[in-house]
C-alpha cells in the first residue's frame, strides 16, 4: 500500500505521541479492526483502525486518497483499546 501525509501533521504527531508517521509501514493490515469515525463531519471517509506493529497494538486514524493511504494519527493504543481489540479479535 501507498502511504502519503502531511508534513507539518507527521511532525506534531511525533511530538505528541512519539511515533513517527513512517512507522506506519509496519502496520499489520492482516490483523486490522477499524470502523468509521463519524465524531464529526470530515468531509472525507475517515477510518479508525487497530492493529499490531511488531509487538505492540497501534491506533491509526486515515483516509484513503484513491489508491493512498492518507495518513492522519498513528499512536499507541492504550489499555482500553488494547482490551477491546483483544475481545473483538
Amino acid at each position: 500500500m501507498k502511504y502519503e501525509w502531511d508534513r507539518k501533521k507527521a511532525e506534531r504527531n511525533l511530538e505528541v505521541h512519539g511515533v513517527s508517521f513512517e512507522y506506519v509501514e509496519k502496520f499489520e493490515w492482516d490483523s486490522v479492526l477499524e470502523w468509521e469515525d463519524r465524531r464529526e463531519n470530515y468531509q472525507e471517509t475517515r477510518m479508525i483502525s487497530f492493529a499490531p506493529i511488531e509487538d505492540r497494538l497501534y491506533c491509526l486514524v486515515y483516509t484513503m486518497r484513491g489508491e493512498v493511504c492518507r495518513v492522519i494519527s498513528l499512536r499507541k493504543a492504550n489499555s482500553r483499546e488494547v482490551d477491546h481489540y483483544e475481545q473483538k479479535g
